[in-house]
C-alpha cells in the first residue's frame, strides 16, 4: 500500500511538473500559507535561528525575513518538482552565472572543488550548471531513504550528466578518472558528529561544520572555489551565481583555513540575502563537546 501511494504521489508531481511557471507559483503561495499559517511547519526552528543569528535585530525585522523566507521555501518546492520537466532553453534562461574563474581553469584542464551552502534553489543551479557548462559535474549528496522518491529524484538530477555520489562514497569517488575536467560540488553546511566538526563562529553562535571539503580538496589538490547563489529580488524564480577563489594549492593551506574561508563567505551571502538560505534546518542541534576549546579549530590554524 505505500508503494502504491508513492507512485501514485509522484504521478501527480510529474503532472504539476508540466505546469506553466504562473501556475505553479500560485501552487506555491496556497502551501506556503497551509505549511506556515496553519500547519506552523517548523516554525519555532526558524524563528529561533533567526533571533540567535541576528541578535540585533529587532521583532519585526526577524519577522519580515521569516515571512520572505517561507514563500522562498515553497518556491524552491515547486521549482525543484518543475525541473522534472522543464525545457533546457528555460533552465537557461533563469540563471545568470559569472564564468570567467571557469573558463580560466577549464582552459588549463583543471579539475575544481567547489563549495557552497543551502542558498537559493541548489537544485535548479545543478541542473544548469550541467546544462551549461563544458565541466563534468559531480555533486556529493545525501540519498532519501524511500527507493522510489530517490530514483524519481535521481533522474531529474542527472538528466543533462550530472554525476550523483552518495556522501559515504565522497572520497573514494574523488579520486575517480573522467573523461574531461569535473567540478566536484559540495553543499557544506549541515549539522556533522559534534567530535568530528571543525568548531568555529557563524552567524553570532558556535557551529560544528563538516571537514570533508578540506579532506577532499587536499586529495585532489585541485583549486578551491566558493559559489555563491543569490536570488533576484524582483523576478520570481530567476537567479544568480558567482565564484570566489578560496586557493589554488590546497596541500599549502592551514590546517581548516579552506573551511574557515568557506563559512565566512557563506555568512556574507546570508547577511546579503538573509531569506535567501535555509532556515527551517536545525543547524544549532548541536553543541560543542566540553573538552574542545572555543572555537579552537580557527585559533589552532597552522601548517600542516
Amino acid at each position: 500500500m505505500k508503494t502504491i501511494f508513492t507512485r501514485l504521489l509522484l504521478f501527480l508531481l510529474t503532472a504539476i511538473s508540466r505546469l506553466s511557471w504562473r501556475k505553479l507559483y500560485k501552487l506555491s503561495d496556497i502551501s506556503r500559507f497551509l505549511i506556515f499559517e496553519v500547519g506552523h511547519y517548523r516554525r519555532k526552528v526558524i524563528m529561533t535561528n533567526l533571533q540567535n543569528s541576528f541578535p540585533g535585530y529587532s521583532e519585526n525585522k526577524i519577522k519580515s525575513i521569516a515571512e520572505r523566507y517561507y514563500r522562498n521555501f515553497t518556491d524552491i518546492i515547486f521549482e525543484t518538482i518543475k525541473l522534472r520537466s522543464v525545457s533546457k532553453g528555460e533552465l537557461l534562461r533563469r540563471f545568470d552565472m559569472e564564468m570567467s574563474l571557469l573558463d580560466h581553469y577549464y582552459a588549463q584542464k583543471k579539475n575544481l572543488v567547489v563549495v557552497s551552502g543551502h542558498l537559493g534553489n541548489w537544485e535548479m543551479l545543478n541542473l544548469f550548471a550541467s546544462a551549461k557548462l563544458s565541466y563534468q559535474i559531480v555533486v556529493v549528496y545525501h540519498e532519501l531513504a524511500n527507493e522510489i522518491f530517490e530514483d524519481w529524484f535521481r533522474k531529474v538530477r542527472t538528466k543533462y550528466g550530472t554525476e550523483m555520489i552518495p556522501m559515504r562514497e565522497a572520497m573514494v569517488k574523488a579520486m575517480a578518472p573522467r573523461e574531461k575536467p569535473f567540478l566536484f560540488v559540495l553543499i557544506n553546511d549541515q549539522s556533522p558528529s559534534p567530535e568530528k566538526a571543525y568548531w568555529t563562529r557563524f552567524l553570532n553562535q558556535e557551529t560544528g561544520v563538516f571537514r570533508g571539503v578540506e579532506l577532499i580538496s587536499r586529495r585532489l589538490n585541485a583549486p578551491v572555489l566558493y559559489m555563491g547563489i543569490l536570488r533576484d529580488e524582483i523576478k520570481r524564480g530567476f537567479y544568480r551565481s558567482y565564484f570566489k577563489l578560496i586557493t589554488e594549492n590546497p596541500k599549502e593551506e592551514p590546517t581548516n583555513g579552506i573551511i574557515q574561508s568557506q563559512i565566512e563567505y557563506l555568512e556574507e551571502d546570508i547577511l546579503r540575502q538573509p531569506d535567501n538560505w535555509l532556515w527551517s534546518h536545525r543547524r544549532w542541534k548541536h553543541n560543542r563537546p566540553e573538552h574542545l576549546q572555543p572555537f579552537q579549530l580557527r585559533q589552532e590554524i597552522k601548517s600542516e
